[in-house]
């Protein structure tokens, strides 16, 4: 049976700093293509590094075509003002979505951490570890919110979409 290759990018959301990472899906395979992060300078004014992560991500997506578009879910903030700020950069994710016709899929941080470790309540450290594993990498992708992004890719590899089940 011949599988299709699925390119994923799953995004760690955030305001200051947007985690980014390209996985390969053919069959039961799953290979790393990149990792990285999108950061804003802190002086710029709001809008300003809103549209700098709308144009960084509207180039990986042109550059790398992914079939899915993967997110963590916000489901809690202690600190207001980080939480709305996080659910804009959020509301790019949907819109590059709608864009670029690329379907949506959201996880807990518990479903992203059971997907890359079997556990979970698996700390910072054995994420990093597993994703270490899993791609055959030297080191931890750098800064931390590439590896989660990489994280929640795996997640919407590891997982079948069953909202297109109807």
């Amino acid at each position: 049976m011949v599988h299709n290759p699925q390119i994923i990018l799953g995004i760690d959301p955030g305001y200051g700093r947007v985690g980014y990472g390209l996985v390969r899906k053919e069959g039961s395979s799953i290979s790393y293509i990149m990792a990285g992060c999108i950061e804003t300078e802190k002086t710029e004014p709001h809008a300003r590094r809103l549209h700098a992560i709308y144009k960084q991500l509207t180039s990986l997506i042109i550059q790398h075509a992914p079939h899915t578009l993967a997110t963590e879910q916000l489901f809690f903030a202690k600190n207001t003002k980080t939480a709305l700020r996080v659910a804009e950069t959020r509301g790019i994710l949907l819109l590059l979505g709608e864009e670029h016709h690329i379907p949506m899929r959201e996880f807990t941080p518990l479903q992203v951490k059971v997907a890359t470790c079997g556990y979970g309540k698996a700390d910072k450290a054995h994420m990093q570890t597993m994703i270490m594993r899993i791609f055959k990498l030297a080191s931890p992708p750098k800064p931390d919110d590439a590896a989660d992004a990489l994280a929640i890719a795996l997640a919407a590899a590891y997982t079948r979409d069953t909202t297109l089940d109807l």
